[in-house]
């Protein structure tokens, strides 16, 4: 970019900066090209969430870290934290916003687009050029690279989760941190967060952080057909991921399923055992860095993708494996 840097509109958690909004900053870093890079952060924080966001982007070598806090801003609203980061874009003369390609980051980006009357890509992975920036983002999901150009003043987009890794920045910095007040209407606050209950613990969030993931489908052949992955999972120290029709039968619980319609996953490898490896499956597990295939079909579609594959019968190949495991740690 040429000018004033980049705006970065950062979720939290309890531990600081969520990871993908930390993926974001690092994609922002690169797009920057030196300029500064400005956090935005909306709503009240606890001082232990602060204490732990501020060396997070310090890390990710952000210059400024702007807080929105306004009456309003205490639940979450697409419209009102849009109107915060779009004056961010004033304050600090960014020429691009972004955020990460959460369920909240594209509803805000969009919302922020509007406002500016400007395009907004969502799900980018990469970035080429900077006058104009050319972006390339997943559609179909995930299957297909789209090349977007952004020519606007402003360029809005959101950063598919787990495109890349998120990483420290040659020079950390201490971000000078600025409160301010957004201007906000009653129509921005209009939809908006108004209870929130505490539900079931998160289990799908392993899947989304595992840096080893065995995947099961339809070759398991029952719900009696896990054992095995099972114990290479753990002998792995991974996670069990499994496809849509595992869970659509019934052999195992939603909250393990990879896809489209589940989680998706970036590990270091992803071990798909008994998976054709349909396009809604391997928009969940693309961005697997290695991915081992195990099928007994040399023309499904996951082998075919895969960076090695072992042709046969999962039941026996998976047992095989967890003995070789076994034998070499003694």
């Amino acid at each position: 970019m040429t000018a004033a840097g980049v705006g970065v509109l950062v979720e939290t958690d309890g531990h600081g900066a969520t990871l993908v909004s930390r993926e974001a900053l690092t994609f922002a870093r690169e797009l920057a090209g030196g300029q500064p890079v400005h956090a935005v952060v909306v709503g009240p924080l606890d001082a232990d969430v602060e204490d732990a966001l501020l060396p997070q982007l310090g890390e990710q070598g952000v210059a400024m870290l702007h807080h929105a806090t306004a009456d309003g801003l205490g639940a979450y609203s697409a419209a009102a934290w849009a109107a915060a980061a779009v004056d961010v874009v004033t304050r600090a003369s960014v020429r691009a916003l972004l955020a990460a390609g959460t369920p909240r980051g594209n509803e805000v980006m969009a919302h922020a687009a509007v406002r500016l009357g400007v395009a907004m890509a969502a799900n980018v992975v990469a970035a080429d050029g900077v006058d104009p920036l050319v972006v390339s983002r997943q559609v179909v999901g995930g299957t297909v690279l789209e090349e977007m150009r952004l020519d606007d003043a402003v360029a809005v987009l959101s950063v598919a989760g787990h495109a890349l890794d998120p990483a420290p920045a040659a020079s950390p910095t201490e971000p000078e941190v600025t409160a301010f007040t957004p201007t906000l209407s009653e129509a921005d606050l209009v939809a908006r967060v108004v209870r929130t209950e505490v539900g079931a613990p998160d289990e799908s969030a392993a899947l989304g952080s595992a840096r080893v993931v065995v995947g099961a489908g339809r070759g398991a052949g029952s719900a009696d057909g896990f054992k095995d992955l099972v114990s290479l999972t753990e002998l792995l120290g991974g996670v069990l991921g499994v496809s849509r029709v595992v869970t659509s039968l019934g052999w195992r619980p939603h909250h393990e399923q990879v896809g489209q319609t589940g989680s998706r996953i970036a590990p270091d490898i992803y071990i798909p055992c008994g998976i054709s490896g349909a396009i809604q499956h391997w928009a969940g597990c693309s961005s697997a860095k290695t991915i081992l295939a195990i099928n007994t079909d040399p023309e499904a579609p996951m082998v075919t993708r895969a960076h090695y594959a072992v042709i046969g019968d999962l039941h026996e190949i998976v047992p095989a494996i967890n003995d070789e495991i076994r034998r070499r740690r003694g």
